[in-house]
Protein backbone atom coordinates (compact mmCIF):
# COMPACT_ATOMS: atom_id res chain seq x y z
CA UNK A 1 0.00 0.00 0.00
CA UNK A 2 2.93 2.36 0.56
CA UNK A 3 3.70 2.18 -3.16
CA UNK A 4 0.30 3.67 -4.15
CA UNK A 5 1.03 7.19 -2.75
CA UNK A 6 4.47 7.01 -4.32
CA UNK A 7 2.93 6.18 -7.70
CA UNK A 8 0.44 9.02 -7.34
CA UNK A 9 3.27 11.37 -6.49
CA UNK A 10 5.23 10.26 -9.60
CA UNK A 11 2.14 10.55 -11.77
CA UNK A 12 1.46 14.08 -10.55
CA UNK A 13 5.09 15.09 -11.15
CA UNK A 14 4.94 13.60 -14.65
CA UNK A 15 1.67 15.43 -15.37
CA UNK A 16 3.19 18.72 -14.24
CA UNK A 17 6.25 18.19 -16.43
CA UNK A 18 4.08 17.38 -19.45
CA UNK A 19 1.92 20.44 -18.87
CA UNK A 20 4.99 22.67 -18.60
CA UNK A 21 6.52 21.17 -21.75
CA UNK A 22 3.36 21.65 -23.84
CA UNK A 23 3.70 24.98 -25.70
CA UNK A 24 -0.04 25.18 -26.37
CA UNK A 25 -0.74 25.70 -22.68
CA UNK A 26 2.00 28.30 -22.19
CA UNK A 27 0.73 31.84 -21.78
CA UNK A 28 2.61 34.63 -23.55
CA UNK A 29 4.92 36.60 -21.30
CA UNK A 30 3.28 39.77 -20.07
CA UNK A 31 4.73 43.01 -21.38
CA UNK A 32 5.22 45.24 -18.36
CA UNK A 33 7.94 47.72 -19.39
CA UNK A 34 9.00 49.64 -22.46
CA UNK A 35 12.11 47.45 -22.58
CA UNK A 36 9.77 44.43 -22.76
CA UNK A 37 8.01 45.97 -25.78
CA UNK A 38 11.29 46.34 -27.65
CA UNK A 39 12.50 42.89 -26.59
CA UNK A 40 9.28 41.31 -27.85
CA UNK A 41 9.55 43.14 -31.18
CA UNK A 42 13.20 42.11 -31.47
CA UNK A 43 12.20 38.47 -30.90
CA UNK A 44 9.66 38.70 -33.76
CA UNK A 45 12.06 40.41 -36.20
CA UNK A 46 13.06 38.34 -39.22
CA UNK A 47 15.06 40.43 -41.70
CA UNK A 48 14.84 39.77 -45.43
CA UNK A 49 17.08 37.11 -46.88
CA UNK A 50 20.63 38.50 -47.14
CA UNK A 51 20.95 37.26 -50.72
CA UNK A 52 18.01 39.45 -51.79
CA UNK A 53 18.94 42.78 -50.14
CA UNK A 54 21.95 44.95 -49.45
CA UNK A 55 23.56 44.48 -46.04
CA UNK A 56 23.54 47.10 -43.29
CA UNK A 57 20.12 48.60 -44.01
CA UNK A 58 18.17 50.42 -41.31
CA UNK A 59 14.47 51.22 -41.26
CA UNK A 60 12.62 53.09 -38.53
CA UNK A 61 8.87 52.81 -38.06
CA UNK A 62 6.56 54.72 -35.74
CA UNK A 63 3.74 52.62 -34.35
CA UNK A 64 1.18 53.03 -31.57
CA UNK A 65 -0.80 50.43 -29.66
CA UNK A 66 -4.21 50.50 -28.01
CA UNK A 67 -4.89 49.12 -24.53
CA UNK A 68 -5.60 45.65 -25.95
CA UNK A 69 -2.13 45.55 -27.56
CA UNK A 70 -3.39 45.94 -31.13
CA UNK A 71 -1.80 48.41 -33.55
CA UNK A 72 -3.53 51.76 -33.48
CA UNK A 73 -3.77 53.37 -36.91
CA UNK A 74 -1.11 52.64 -39.52
CA UNK A 75 2.61 52.21 -38.84
CA UNK A 76 4.61 54.96 -40.54
CA UNK A 77 8.11 54.58 -41.98
CA UNK A 78 10.16 57.58 -40.90
CA UNK A 79 13.67 56.53 -41.96
CA UNK A 80 15.34 54.21 -44.47
CA UNK A 81 19.06 53.96 -45.11
CA UNK A 82 20.36 56.07 -48.00
CA UNK A 83 22.02 53.11 -49.70
CA UNK A 84 18.71 51.21 -49.86
CA UNK A 85 17.33 50.86 -53.37
CA UNK A 86 13.65 50.38 -54.23
CA UNK A 87 13.91 46.59 -53.86
CA UNK A 88 15.52 46.93 -50.41
CA UNK A 89 12.84 49.37 -49.27
CA UNK A 90 10.04 47.08 -50.39
CA UNK A 91 11.52 43.93 -48.82
CA UNK A 92 12.32 45.69 -45.54
CA UNK A 93 8.86 47.24 -45.31
CA UNK A 94 7.33 43.81 -45.86
CA UNK A 95 9.61 42.31 -43.18
CA UNK A 96 8.64 45.05 -40.70
CA UNK A 97 4.91 44.58 -41.32
CA UNK A 98 5.26 40.81 -40.92
CA UNK A 99 7.13 41.39 -37.67
CA UNK A 100 4.34 43.59 -36.35
CA UNK A 101 1.76 40.99 -37.36
CA UNK A 102 3.69 38.28 -35.50
CA UNK A 103 3.95 40.36 -32.33
CA UNK A 104 0.43 41.70 -31.94
CA UNK A 105 -1.55 41.71 -29.88
CA UNK A 106 1.03 42.74 -27.29
CA UNK A 107 0.09 41.09 -24.00
CA UNK A 108 0.30 44.27 -21.92
CA UNK A 109 -0.20 44.17 -18.19
CA UNK A 110 -3.06 46.37 -17.00
CA UNK A 111 -0.71 49.14 -15.86
CA UNK A 112 1.36 49.03 -19.02
CA UNK A 113 -1.74 49.06 -21.23
CA UNK A 114 -2.86 52.33 -19.67
CA UNK A 115 0.61 53.84 -19.90
CA UNK A 116 1.28 53.11 -23.59
CA UNK A 117 -2.16 53.36 -25.15
CA UNK A 118 -1.92 55.81 -28.05
CA UNK A 119 1.71 56.74 -27.44
CA UNK A 120 4.02 56.47 -30.46
CA UNK A 121 7.01 54.13 -30.42
CA UNK A 122 9.89 54.75 -32.84
CA UNK A 123 11.21 51.28 -33.57
CA UNK A 124 14.47 50.83 -35.44
CA UNK A 125 14.95 47.62 -37.36
CA UNK A 126 18.36 46.85 -38.74
CA UNK A 127 20.09 44.03 -40.51
CA UNK A 128 23.72 44.09 -39.60
CA UNK A 129 26.11 41.43 -40.71
CA UNK A 130 27.51 39.67 -37.68
CA UNK A 131 31.22 40.28 -37.22
CA UNK A 132 33.36 37.50 -38.61
CA UNK A 133 34.17 34.82 -36.09
CA UNK A 134 37.58 35.38 -34.63
CA UNK A 135 39.91 32.46 -35.12
CA UNK A 136 42.70 32.06 -32.68
CA UNK A 137 44.90 29.12 -33.43
CA UNK A 138 46.50 29.24 -30.02
CA UNK A 139 43.11 28.64 -28.34
CA UNK A 140 42.30 25.50 -30.28
CA UNK A 141 43.00 22.44 -28.18
CA UNK A 142 44.62 19.57 -29.95
CA UNK A 143 44.98 16.10 -28.61
CA UNK A 144 48.38 14.78 -29.50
Amino acid sequence: MASLPRRLRWLSVAALLLAAANPATAQPAQVNTIADVFARLRSCWKPPEPSRVHPDIDITVIVSFNRAGEILGRPRVTYESEQADDNDRLLYRIAVMETLQRCVPMPFTEGMAGAVAGRPFAIRFHNRKPPPAEKRAWLIQRIL
